[in-house]
């Protein structure tokens, strides 16, 4: 059974945007902390943004603050992750993931309950 289901990725330019969605049921969105995670060739996985299960609450990395945005849709249990202004350094595999609010942060991905399958997205110079 399939928890979480990425979609949106793909190859965009540098400066470029893309959006990318993960579905999910309204147990684990409503009741969980919701991230995006991505991980790079020969890197480790890296935590991109939070949100909280009532959505009031985010966090970013600094590497991606001001570019992307993590907001998500209560009625379609859907998490989103904007991303403006992209960089080749942005190219890897992202990942949605959800945790209990306790456990919700960008430096711990072993204590995330729940794992998409990933999708790519690379950025050309």
């Amino acid at each position: 059974l399939v928890e979480l289901v990425e979609s949106g990725g793909g190859s965009a330019q540098a400066g470029g945007s893309l959006r990318l969605s993960c579905a999910t049921s309204e147990y684990i969105y409503t009741s969980h902390c919701m991230a995006w995670f991505r991980q790079a060739p020969g890197k480790e996985r890296e935590g991109v943004a939070t949100v909280s299960s009532d959505g009031t609450r985010t966090a970013y990395a600094d590497s991606v603050q001001g570019r992307f945005t993590i907001s998500g849709s209560y009625g379609e249990n859907t998490l989103y992750l904007r991303m403006n202004s992209l960089k080749p350094e942005d190219t890897a595999m992202y990942y949605c993931a959800a945790a209990s609010e306790t456990n919700c942060a960008l430096d711990r991905p072993y204590m995330y309950d729940y794992w998409g399958q990933g999708t790519q997205v690379t950025v050309s110079s």
